[in-house]
Protein backbone atom coordinates (compact mmCIF):
# COMPACT_ATOMS: atom_id res chain seq x y z
CA UNK A 1 0.00 0.00 0.00
CA UNK A 2 1.64 3.45 -0.77
CA UNK A 3 1.84 5.89 1.60
CA UNK A 4 1.02 9.63 1.04
CA UNK A 5 -0.25 12.60 3.08
CA UNK A 6 -3.89 11.56 2.09
CA UNK A 7 -3.47 7.82 2.64
CA UNK A 8 -5.99 6.63 5.46
CA UNK A 9 -5.20 3.58 7.72
CA UNK A 10 -8.44 2.43 9.53
CA UNK A 11 -7.64 -1.32 9.82
CA UNK A 12 -11.59 -1.36 10.49
CA UNK A 13 -11.63 0.06 14.29
CA UNK A 14 -11.80 4.08 13.00
CA UNK A 15 -8.81 5.61 13.84
CA UNK A 16 -7.00 7.76 11.33
CA UNK A 17 -3.24 7.74 10.18
CA UNK A 18 -2.11 10.36 8.47
CA UNK A 19 1.78 9.79 7.23
CA UNK A 20 3.84 12.81 7.75
CA UNK A 21 6.92 11.01 5.44
CA UNK A 22 6.98 7.92 3.49
CA UNK A 23 9.21 6.21 6.26
CA UNK A 24 8.59 7.52 9.22
CA UNK A 25 5.97 9.15 11.50
CA UNK A 26 1.36 9.48 11.61
CA UNK A 27 -0.27 11.81 13.11
CA UNK A 28 -3.52 10.42 14.60
CA UNK A 29 -6.33 12.50 14.70
CA UNK A 30 -9.95 11.97 16.29
CA UNK A 31 -8.87 10.33 19.97
CA UNK A 32 -9.16 12.04 23.12
CA UNK A 33 -6.92 10.69 25.14
CA UNK A 34 -8.69 11.76 28.14
CA UNK A 35 -11.18 8.55 27.89
CA UNK A 36 -9.81 5.49 28.51
CA UNK A 37 -9.00 3.08 25.79
CA UNK A 38 -10.25 0.38 24.71
CA UNK A 39 -8.63 -3.19 23.73
CA UNK A 40 -9.72 -2.47 20.29
CA UNK A 41 -8.42 0.79 20.83
CA UNK A 42 -5.24 0.11 22.08
CA UNK A 43 -4.34 -3.05 19.65
CA UNK A 44 -5.14 -0.30 16.57
CA UNK A 45 -2.72 2.27 18.97
CA UNK A 46 -0.25 -0.44 18.82
CA UNK A 47 -0.25 -1.68 15.42
CA UNK A 48 0.00 1.83 13.79
CA UNK A 49 2.84 2.37 16.08
CA UNK A 50 4.65 -0.43 14.67
CA UNK A 51 3.94 0.86 11.43
CA UNK A 52 5.26 4.11 11.66
CA UNK A 53 7.24 3.85 14.31
CA UNK A 54 6.61 7.28 15.98
CA UNK A 55 2.80 8.74 16.40
CA UNK A 56 1.53 12.24 17.02
CA UNK A 57 -1.23 13.16 18.87
CA UNK A 58 -2.61 17.06 18.95
CA UNK A 59 -4.76 19.07 20.93
CA UNK A 60 -4.57 16.89 24.10
CA UNK A 61 -5.55 18.37 27.16
CA UNK A 62 -4.99 15.50 29.79
CA UNK A 63 -3.28 15.08 33.17
CA UNK A 64 -0.26 13.23 34.39
CA UNK A 65 -2.45 10.78 35.54
CA UNK A 66 -4.50 10.33 32.40
CA UNK A 67 -0.79 10.37 30.43
CA UNK A 68 0.53 7.76 32.79
CA UNK A 69 -2.70 5.83 32.53
CA UNK A 70 -2.13 5.86 28.60
CA UNK A 71 1.31 4.84 28.58
CA UNK A 72 0.45 1.76 31.16
CA UNK A 73 -1.74 0.24 28.32
CA UNK A 74 1.22 -0.33 26.23
CA UNK A 75 3.12 -1.76 29.37
CA UNK A 76 4.37 -1.73 32.57
CA UNK A 77 6.28 1.83 32.91
CA UNK A 78 9.93 2.40 33.73
CA UNK A 79 11.34 5.16 35.91
CA UNK A 80 14.88 6.88 34.39
CA UNK A 81 17.71 6.50 37.06
CA UNK A 82 18.60 10.20 37.28
CA UNK A 83 14.95 11.58 37.77
CA UNK A 84 14.72 12.90 41.18
CA UNK A 85 10.87 14.35 41.72
CA UNK A 86 7.78 13.36 43.66
CA UNK A 87 6.38 12.02 40.65
CA UNK A 88 9.39 9.87 39.31
CA UNK A 89 7.64 7.76 36.74
CA UNK A 90 7.02 11.09 34.91
CA UNK A 91 10.30 12.24 33.65
CA UNK A 92 10.40 16.61 33.20
CA UNK A 93 12.34 17.01 29.84
CA UNK A 94 13.26 20.78 31.39
CA UNK A 95 15.09 23.42 29.05
CA UNK A 96 15.50 25.41 32.76
CA UNK A 97 17.70 22.26 33.90
CA UNK A 98 19.70 21.44 30.48
CA UNK A 99 20.66 25.47 30.52
CA UNK A 100 22.61 24.95 33.91
CA UNK A 101 25.44 22.67 31.95
CA UNK A 102 25.95 24.17 28.88
CA UNK A 103 28.17 20.53 28.02
CA UNK A 104 24.73 18.74 28.58
CA UNK A 105 23.03 20.24 25.76
CA UNK A 106 25.83 19.43 23.54
CA UNK A 107 26.16 15.94 24.66
CA UNK A 108 22.75 15.01 25.47
CA UNK A 109 20.01 16.83 23.72
CA UNK A 110 21.71 18.01 20.18
CA UNK A 111 22.61 14.45 19.67
CA UNK A 112 20.67 11.25 17.91
CA UNK A 113 20.00 8.90 20.41
CA UNK A 114 17.42 6.15 21.34
CA UNK A 115 16.85 5.69 25.17
CA UNK A 116 18.52 4.28 27.83
CA UNK A 117 20.46 1.45 25.61
CA UNK A 118 22.82 1.49 28.75
CA UNK A 119 20.16 -0.82 30.48
CA UNK A 120 20.56 -4.34 29.72
CA UNK A 121 16.83 -4.42 28.93
CA UNK A 122 16.34 -0.73 27.15
CA UNK A 123 13.05 0.36 26.91
CA UNK A 124 10.15 -0.52 24.31
CA UNK A 125 8.74 3.36 23.93
CA UNK A 126 8.17 6.57 25.23
CA UNK A 127 5.41 8.87 25.20
CA UNK A 128 6.19 12.95 25.49
CA UNK A 129 3.77 15.68 26.32
CA UNK A 130 4.06 19.41 25.57
CA UNK A 131 3.32 21.48 28.36
CA UNK A 132 4.70 24.55 27.38
CA UNK A 133 7.23 24.80 24.12
CA UNK A 134 8.30 28.07 22.24
CA UNK A 135 6.62 29.60 19.73
CA UNK A 136 9.12 28.77 17.52
CA UNK A 137 11.84 26.26 17.83
CA UNK A 138 12.14 23.57 19.65
CA UNK A 139 11.03 20.85 17.45
CA UNK A 140 12.22 16.91 17.75
CA UNK A 141 13.34 14.59 14.74
CA UNK A 142 12.84 11.27 14.60
CA UNK A 143 14.72 8.73 12.38
CA UNK A 144 13.80 5.23 11.06
CA UNK A 145 16.48 3.15 12.13
CA UNK A 146 14.79 0.28 9.83
CA UNK A 147 15.63 2.62 7.22
CA UNK A 148 19.02 3.43 8.35
CA UNK A 149 19.96 -0.29 8.44
CA UNK A 150 18.75 -0.83 5.26
CA UNK A 151 19.93 2.22 3.45
CA UNK A 152 23.53 0.19 4.65
CA UNK A 153 25.67 -1.12 2.02
CA UNK A 154 26.04 -5.14 1.71
CA UNK A 155 29.36 -4.82 2.79
CA UNK A 156 28.41 -2.88 5.20
CA UNK A 157 25.78 -5.05 6.36
CA UNK A 158 27.53 -7.82 6.39
CA UNK A 159 30.44 -7.19 8.02
CA UNK A 160 28.48 -5.49 11.02
CA UNK A 161 25.94 -8.71 11.21
CA UNK A 162 27.25 -10.55 14.48
CA UNK A 163 29.14 -7.53 15.97
CA UNK A 164 28.01 -6.17 19.17
CA UNK A 165 28.44 -2.60 20.82
CA UNK A 166 29.03 -1.28 24.54
CA UNK A 167 26.29 1.13 25.89
CA UNK A 168 27.21 3.26 28.91
CA UNK A 169 25.38 5.48 31.28
CA UNK A 170 28.95 7.00 31.89
CA UNK A 171 29.25 7.19 28.19
CA UNK A 172 26.09 9.46 27.56
CA UNK A 173 26.16 10.88 30.88
CA UNK A 174 29.76 12.42 31.53
CA UNK A 175 28.72 15.99 31.99
CA UNK A 176 26.41 14.40 35.33
CA UNK A 177 27.06 15.39 38.38
CA UNK A 178 25.52 13.59 41.39
CA UNK A 179 26.15 12.57 44.90
CA UNK A 180 24.21 9.15 43.42
CA UNK A 181 26.96 8.75 40.77
CA UNK A 182 29.18 6.25 41.75
CA UNK A 183 25.87 4.16 43.23
CA UNK A 184 24.61 4.95 39.43
CA UNK A 185 27.63 3.43 37.80
CA UNK A 186 27.57 0.73 39.22
CA UNK A 187 24.28 0.00 39.35
CA UNK A 188 24.34 0.56 35.74
CA UNK A 189 27.03 -0.80 34.15
CA UNK A 190 28.25 -1.13 30.86
CA UNK A 191 26.06 -3.67 28.59
CA UNK A 192 26.28 -4.57 25.32
CA UNK A 193 24.10 -5.08 22.67
CA UNK A 194 23.61 -5.90 19.08
CA UNK A 195 24.88 -3.75 16.39
CA UNK A 196 22.08 -4.87 14.34
CA UNK A 197 18.88 -5.86 16.37
CA UNK A 198 16.19 -7.80 14.88
CA UNK A 199 12.43 -5.70 15.81
CA UNK A 200 10.69 -8.52 18.06
CA UNK A 201 7.33 -7.91 16.44
CA UNK A 202 7.70 -6.77 12.99
CA UNK A 203 10.76 -9.07 12.13
CA UNK A 204 12.67 -5.88 10.71
CA UNK A 205 16.60 -5.54 10.90
CA UNK A 206 17.09 -2.30 12.99
CA UNK A 207 20.24 -0.45 13.43
CA UNK A 208 21.19 -0.36 17.24
CA UNK A 209 24.22 1.72 18.19
CA UNK A 210 23.74 5.78 18.86
CA UNK A 211 25.93 8.73 19.38
CA UNK A 212 25.04 8.83 23.12
CA UNK A 213 25.34 5.92 24.90
CA UNK A 214 27.23 3.72 22.46
CA UNK A 215 30.70 3.89 23.39
CA UNK A 216 32.88 1.42 21.35
CA UNK A 217 32.53 -2.00 19.48
CA UNK A 218 33.64 -5.33 20.73
CA UNK A 219 36.77 -6.50 18.64
CA UNK A 220 37.57 -3.46 17.18
CA UNK A 221 40.56 -1.44 18.06
CA UNK A 222 39.73 2.11 18.72
CA UNK A 223 40.01 3.78 15.46
CA UNK A 224 38.59 1.02 13.57
CA UNK A 225 35.68 0.83 16.13
CA UNK A 226 35.57 5.17 16.29
CA UNK A 227 35.21 5.04 12.01
CA UNK A 228 32.08 2.05 11.65
CA UNK A 229 30.63 3.87 14.69
CA UNK A 230 30.92 7.40 12.94
CA UNK A 231 29.65 6.03 9.79
CA UNK A 232 26.74 3.75 11.18
CA UNK A 233 25.61 7.07 13.33
CA UNK A 234 25.56 9.66 10.28
CA UNK A 235 22.70 7.02 8.77
CA UNK A 236 20.27 8.92 11.14
CA UNK A 237 21.31 12.37 9.87
CA UNK A 238 20.17 11.44 6.67
CA UNK A 239 17.00 13.67 5.72
CA UNK A 240 15.20 11.03 3.78
CA UNK A 241 15.31 9.13 6.96
CA UNK A 242 13.83 11.15 9.27
CA UNK A 243 10.42 13.52 10.20
CA UNK A 244 9.98 16.67 12.38
CA UNK A 245 7.61 17.27 14.42
CA UNK A 246 6.55 20.72 15.82
CA UNK A 247 5.41 20.85 19.07
CA UNK A 248 2.52 23.04 20.28
CA UNK A 249 1.07 22.96 24.01
CA UNK A 250 -0.97 19.69 23.99
CA UNK A 251 0.77 17.61 21.72
CA UNK A 252 2.08 13.81 22.12
CA UNK A 253 4.54 11.78 20.71
CA UNK A 254 4.31 8.59 21.01
CA UNK A 255 7.70 6.59 19.85
CA UNK A 256 9.05 2.84 19.13
CA UNK A 257 12.75 2.92 20.53
CA UNK A 258 13.49 0.08 19.19
CA UNK A 259 12.74 1.30 15.69
CA UNK A 260 13.70 4.61 16.16
CA UNK A 261 16.22 7.64 17.47
CA UNK A 262 15.24 11.34 17.87
CA UNK A 263 16.90 14.72 18.52
CA UNK A 264 15.53 17.42 20.20
CA UNK A 265 16.66 20.45 18.77
CA UNK A 266 18.34 23.38 20.74
CA UNK A 267 17.49 26.34 18.64
CA UNK A 268 14.93 28.37 20.82
CA UNK A 269 17.08 30.41 23.25
CA UNK A 270 15.74 31.40 26.39
CA UNK A 271 12.29 30.30 25.61
CA UNK A 272 10.74 28.07 28.02
CA UNK A 273 10.31 24.21 26.31
CA UNK A 274 8.66 22.28 29.15
CA UNK A 275 7.75 18.59 28.17
CA UNK A 276 7.09 15.48 30.04
CA UNK A 277 7.61 11.42 29.46
CA UNK A 278 6.58 7.91 30.29
CA UNK A 279 8.74 5.09 29.56
CA UNK A 280 7.36 1.64 28.78
CA UNK A 281 9.66 -1.43 29.92
CA UNK A 282 11.37 -2.64 27.47
CA UNK A 283 12.67 -6.23 26.04
CA UNK A 284 16.25 -7.69 25.07
CA UNK A 285 17.50 -6.83 22.02
CA UNK A 286 18.31 -10.41 20.20
CA UNK A 287 19.88 -10.81 16.73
Amino acid sequence: MSVNAQTVERENLGLTAIPQQPSIGAEIPGIDLRLPLTDELREQVRRLLLRFKVLFFRDQDITRAQHIDFGRKFGDLDVHPLVQADEPIIQAISAERFRKSAASVKAYTNRWHSDETFRSVPPIASILRAIEVPDIGGDTLFADATAAYDGLTDEVKERIEKLEAVHSLAHGFAWYKSQKWEQLNSQYPPVTHPVVRLHPDTGAKVLFVNSVFTSHIVGLDQAESEGLLAHLNAQFTRPEYQVRFKWRKGSLAFWDNRASQHYGVWDFGDATRELERVTIKGQLPQR
